[in-house]
């Protein structure tokens, strides 16, 4: 099976592009720029990953960050958290070492906005551009090009990218700053975060009332109840079905990236410091992969 679905690209010029991190996002967002036509090399801490990748989808295989970004215009990234994401940018391995001025560093991960504004600075002492990007819509949207992708920097550097992030995208939005994407993505969290508890808590009180939970869903969801969280995971949680691609454990840690910020920016969110909880919750009963709408175990036996 394809690891990317077929997509129609816009006509662009061929850009020579270097991808960090081939996880379940990166993977397929990096063969989108490929299938669109650039220059792909990619780079993954296991390099028999890299190598598959290539296989797949040519370019090439680069063993060091620094390697990878040689060359580029543009350096792409998607890597699991603030460390990872410094681990491939600083250091004397890292792409910043091997990029040429006026060349421009996209962050795909999910980190702290501190880390952003860090690296935004770093980047700009080698007259490198740095644009926080992290992205909504989980591996299906990865796969399908079909990612929302929340922007901070400068909006001439944002200008440059946005054509070629629609290879992977169908909405790119500059929100501010430096940093201003990653306070986004937070924001995008904390929905998701209280929708799920209220769905699980919606289905749990239906099940107990021994309703018919997919019949109650297709009515409801036709009215001011419906959500993406109802349309895209409801029956599969009233099925007992979890493994659908955004992980506990990655939402544990978006969600410590929001508690940390709303200790520094004075903001009240005491329901996402619940369903925070709830998720601990989740864990200690082993399910770490589960994807996120796994907050109903707590409530159901399903």
């Amino acid at each position: 099976m394809p690891s990317i679905s077929a997509k129609t690209y816009d006509s662009l010029p061929s850009t020579r592009v270097a991808f960090l991190g081939l996880g379940v996002m990166g993977y397929p967002m990096a063969g989108h720029l490929a299938k669109a036509g650039h220059t792909v090399t990619v780079y993954n801490r296991t390099f028999a990953k890299a190598e598959a990748w290539v296989k797949e989808f040519g370019g090439q295989a680069a063993k060091t960050p620094k390697e990878a970004a040689q060359g580029a215009s543009i350096v792409f990234c998607c890597v699991g958290n603030d460390d990872d994401l410094r681990s491939v940018v600083l250091g004397p391995e890292g792409a910043l070492a091997g990029m040429a001025a006026q060349t421009l560093f996209v962050d795909h991960t999910t980190a702290s906005a501190e880390v952003a504004r860090e690296l935004y600075q770093q980047a700009k002492q080698q007259h490198v551009g740095f644009v926080d990007a992290p992205v909504s819509g989980g591996q299906a949207g990865a796969t399908n090009g079909a990612l929302t992708v929340m922007c901070g920097g400068e909006q001439a550097h944002f200008d440059t990218i946005k054509p070629l992030a629609h290879a992977y995208a169908q909405a790119v939005t500059l929100l501010g700053d430096s940093g201003s994407g990653q306070l986004c993505k937070m924001v995008n969290q904390i929905c998701i975060a209280g929708l799920v508890q209220g769905l699980s808590e919606a289905i749990a009180f239906g099940q107990a009332a021994k309703l018919d939970m997919k019949q109650v869903l297709g009515v409801i969801s036709k009215g001011a109840a419906q959500s993406w969280q109802m349309e895209n995971r409801g029956t599969t949680m009233v099925d007992g079905k979890f493994d659908f691609g955004f992980a506990v454990d990655w939402m544990r840690k978006d969600l410590g990236l929001v508690l940390n910020e709303a200790k520094h920016n004075g903001a009240r969110v005491p329901v996402t410091a619940l369903v925070d909880q709830f998720y601990g919750d989740v864990q200690q009963m082993g399910g770490n992969r589960w994807d996120t709408s796994s907050l109903i175990k707590r409530l159901s036996n399903t």
